[in-house]
């Protein structure tokens, strides 16, 4: 149990996917793994398909009793979480096989305790783009204030060296929030393997927001989440704006 992975994912209305996206984890070479899906207060189809794969002991399905965001859900997991790596996967996105076998493996032969791989994109029928996405070998602290470089389906950390991550109840860029504070204990390494796939395009998903509104998201994650000043917010907001440029030049293969 030294090396029980536990994998964290909330889920909102993404009946139409879930079930892919535990059967991708189903599929993984790596099998000690618990998988803790917090629902929160769906309105479509998401219990009755989550229940079909509940005969699977390692499966636990909690549901909020009302819509609470991301943020609580991923908390709510956190706490239930047992295992001492945690590896994060939304309900709508898929992993490689040898995702968890590869990525512990990795972090096990070098020492790491915060890492995460390279993906690609698919879109809303699961078909690849033909997108690839990588990042920074090493992203240290003032390195992610740069920018959220990790995609949060590729993240896995050690919990007896980070221990329990809580963050503010932001409606967006929480998992960024998370990063920031997983940041403080540790640095965060590159897998650079191609381990997971990122569905785009979906009705709701973040990529399908307005620059306009994720400034705005940015700002509010370093004023509120982050507590900083107004015109230190201003400046990170910045500075996410100018990285994220820099990333779809050196990191986005097309």
């Amino acid at each position: 149990m030294d090396d029980l992975v536990s994998i964290i994912m909330p889920s909102y209305n993404t009946g139409k996917y879930i079930a892919e996206t535990i059967k991708s984890v189903l599929a993984q070479s790596y099998k000690n793994w618990e998988l803790i899906i917090v629902d929160d207060f769906s309105d479509d189809n998401t219990d009755e398909i989550v229940s079909y794969f509940l005969v699977d002991k390692r499966i636990h399905y909690l549901k909020n009793e009302t819509n609470s965001g991301a943020a609580f859900s991923r908390n709510r997991a956190l706490k239930e979480a047992k295992g001492k790596w945690i590896a994060f996967l939304d309900s709508d996105d898929l992993w490689m096989p040898e995702k968890l076998e590869r990525q512990l493996f990795f972090m096990k032969n070098n020492g790491y305790s915060f890492s995460y791989t390279n993906y690609e994109e698919i879109d809303v029928d699961s078909i690849q783009t033909d997108v690839k996405v990588t990042g920074p070998r090493k992203i240290t602290k003032t390195g992610m204030y740069n920018y959220c470089w990790p995609g949060c389906l590729t993240v896995m950390y050690n919990a007896e060296k980070i221990g329990l991550i809580q963050i503010d109840n932001i409606k967006k860029n929480n998992d960024y929030a998370m990063w920031l504070k997983v940041c403080e204990k540790a640095d965060c390494y590159l897998l650079d393997e191609c381990l997971a796939q990122y569905r785009k395009g979906r009705v709701g998903s973040i990529s399908t927001n307005s620059i306009k509104t994720m400034i705005g998201w940015h700002y509010k994650l370093f004023r509120e989440a982050e507590k900083q000043g107004r015109l230190r917010s201003i400046i990170n907001t910045g500075r996410n704006l100018f990285f994220g440029f820099y990333k779809k030049h050196k990191y986005v293969v097309r």
